[in-house]
């Protein structure tokens, strides 16, 4: 009976692991923190905390809805998961060639003081779309989608709930780092911070770089 259950909650382990292990390198929730941190520097505490709950919310509707309508949209669009890539590679290098060239007065100038409403405003673009949810994390949830309506056998459910349950993690993941990071970051004082976001920005930008150049070379390679 025990070996019977095994079996049977391993399609559930077998996508949460799928989607964890292959998001997390991509989300980077620790390597952003940085970035998000940049943009609510002169917000309060409570409306930070609001902020990064808001984004981590946001980045759940936004992979569990490229996980479930993902592989639709795109056969009803026609489009591709080359032409994602390259699209979205490029709005994420761009976002990152933006951060790397801030100065110190546009830095302080895109932290926004005027209202709270205006701040949360911004809680989808940029900062979970491109920034946090990249072109790459979507890509990622479109495929592992289309992988799970493909797969054989009738763990589909499963399957789909340990995906969920992966996303999941990986928010809350995003909103501990996203919410806790200035306590940890302010022990590296001003400069140590700045250091630390234009390292983070050149991630970006080279993990936009190749992203971009993964759709583009597959859309050039021949295909039997």
């Amino acid at each position: 009976m025990d070996s019977l259950r095994t079996v049977a909650a391993w399609p559930f382990v077998q996508g949460f692991l799928l989607v964890t292990l292959s998001l997390f390198p991509i989300v980077n929730p620790p390597g952003m923190a940085p970035i998000f941190l940049n943009y609510t520097q002169s917000l309060d505490d409570a409306v930070a905390g609001s902020l990064a709950r808001r984004v981590a919310i946001n980045a759940f509707i936004l992979t569990a809805a490229s996980l479930i309508v993902g592989p639709l949209a795109l056969k009803f669009f026609g489009l591709s998961l080359s032409a994602v890539r390259v699209a979205g590679g490029l709005v994420l290098a761009a976002a990152g060639w933006r951060l790397l060239n801030q100065g110190q007065e546009d830095s302080k100038h895109r932290a926004p003081a005027a209202s709270a409403d205006e701040v949360l405003g911004g809680a989808f673009y940029p900062l979970t779309l491109p920034l946090t949810i990249g072109p790459g994390s979507i890509a990622i949830m479109v495929t592992v989608g289309t992988s799970l309506l493909a797969a054989p056998g009738g763990s589909l459910l499963l399957d789909g709930l340990g995906a969920l349950a992966g996303l999941a993690c990986i928010c809350i993941l995003i909103y501990l780092c996203y919410n806790q990071g200035e306590r940890v970051l302010r022990k590296l004082g001003p400069t140590g911070v700045n250091v630390l976001l234009r390292l983070s920005a050149f991630i970006l930008l080279c993990i936009g770089v190749q992203i971009a150049l993964e759709g583009y070379t597959a859309i050039l390679s021949p295909r039997p």
